[in-house]
């Protein structure tokens, strides 16, 4: 008999875990989609001009400081509108 609590080869996700996936690599591909078009501009070599290395870098990085902003705020949001559901849980 198998344990439910124990990885397998086979492990399937549930609904949220999968949501989970799916929205990293939506926001990774949303990352890579727009720092390639904002620093890539010389398709002529294989490596990266060293101004286009350092594009990709900030680009990376503020998108990354951008998210985790935005992760923030949604965050200290939805504390608010509980605390007005509790309050106006109380209130009735």
């Amino acid at each position: 008999m198998e344990n439910a609590n124990v990885p397998t080869d086979n492990m399937e996700f549930d609904a949220s875990q999968l949501a989970s996936v799916k929205e990293i690599f939506k926001s990774y591909n949303k990352l890579t989609e727009l720092c390639f078009m904002d620093c890539a501009t010389d398709f002529t070599i294989k490596d990266l001009k060293s101004d286009e290395e350092r594009c990709a870098q900030n680009c990376t990085n503020k998108f990354l400081k951008a998210s985790e902003r935005m992760t923030q705020r949604f965050q200290e949001y939805q504390m608010i509108m509980n605390e007005h559901v509790i309050a106006a849980q109380q209130n009735t």
